[in-house]
């Protein structure tokens, strides 16, 4: 089924490693899944390991798990009870192994088991409508000092829209920074999906009053996950691995002001963004990048009239992308490839 939509893709003008690498997979694995492979020759060991454990020991180490005065404790702690009592039946890592196998290893207690849930999914089909922001560290000549620089990016043009550099993290300067970047888009807070992590800023009570009071719908990456912020992230390599990033520390807070006013032109005006067909995020986000690459696509197809025997398939694919998600789901990503940035 996978090759197939593969190929589907391929025959309406998509590139074939572009394809594979919507479907979270490469070009190779699709061509090594269409060969003639030898099936799976590996059979694990000839022979038991001398040192594994019989089944009458095996039964005696569940037998003392799942006894009275065991029962409720983990093997981590269980271990050590029986090392204080003189006995040892096996190690942390083959009780734990041993209660898996016996399908005993559940959580227990009051608690709530914890819950994985997958961050929710949210897709763009223009500008203003789903953001994402974060906040990076610049240094300064002093070590363990540092100025911040906040990041609010549009996913959908990749345009950053707002940012500011202060000498702290703050959850006051977070929310001004939203209403001033509002206003300066024009566009109206309402609706708009705002997504961070988890960092105090982010969370905070200032941050999350102003969000809820303008109507905001604030998106938070799971706890310890970073490509679940991964626009945002993307961003800041970008800022600190251009060659323009300067190699020694910035002087002072108005230093690395200025250079962020630099880089947001050159970022927003100028360079060609490889997620949205290599134009410029201002382009995209007004609305400019149809006509531009549409140009394309007709000097793309001058030169294939032109030499046509130089072309082994279509020419490339030039049409803009309609939509862009954030964490999306994998149903999402396997129906609409197109989408996918």
């Amino acid at each position: 089924m996978i090759c197939e939509w593969i190929e589907v893709a391929v025959a309406d003008g998509a590139r074939r490693r572009a394809a594979c690498r919507t479907l979270g997979l490469s070009a190779r694995t699709i061509e090594r899944w269409r060969a003639d492979v030898t099936p799976d020759a590996r059979h694990g060991p000839y022979r038991r390991p001398a040192h594994a454990l019989t089944s009458r020991e095996r039964a005696a180490v569940l037998t003392v798990l799942t006894s009275v005065a065991y029962r409720d404790l983990s093997p981590h702690q269980i271990v050590p009870h029986l090392a204080d009592a003189g006995r040892y039946v096996a190690s942390e890592s083959t009780c734990y192994r041993i209660l898996r196998e016996a399908r005993l290893l559940q959580h227990r207690g009051r608690a709530k088991a914890p819950v994985r849930r997958p961050p929710r999914a949210h897709v763009a089909t223009g500008p203003n409508q789903v953001w994402s922001w974060d906040i990076t560290y610049l240094r300064t000549p002093v070590r363990g000092v540092y100025v911040y620089l906040y990041l609010m990016l549009d996913v959908w043009s990749r345009k950053i829209v707002g940012w500011a550099v202060h000498t702290e993290e703050s959850s006051h300067a977070a929310a001004a920074l939203f209403v001033a970047t509002c206003a300066a888009e024009q566009t109206a807070a309402h609706g708009i999906v705002l997504h961070a992590d988890n960092g105090s800023p982010m969370k905070g009570a200032t941050m999350l009053c102003t969000l809820q009071r303008l109507g905001v719908l604030p998106s938070f990456s799971r706890p310890g996950v970073s490509n679940d912020n991964a626009f945002s992230e993307a961003l800041f390599r970008t800022l600190k691995y251009t060659p323009a990033y300067p190699r020694q520390p910035f002087a002072d807070l108005a230093a690395a002001r200025a250079w962020v006013t630099t880089f947001v032109a050159w970022y927003n005006t100028q360079h060609l963004h490889s997620a949205i067909r290599y134009v410029t995020p201002a382009d995209r986000h007004a609305g400019r990048d149809t006509a531009r690459l549409q140009a394309r696509e007709r000097v793309y197809g001058h030169a294939h009239q032109r030499t046509p025997h130089r072309w082994s398939g279509r020419t490339r694919d030039w049409t803009p992308i309609t939509a862009v998600h954030l964490n999306p789901d994998r149903d999402v990503v396997v129906a609409t490839p197109a989408g996918i940035t």
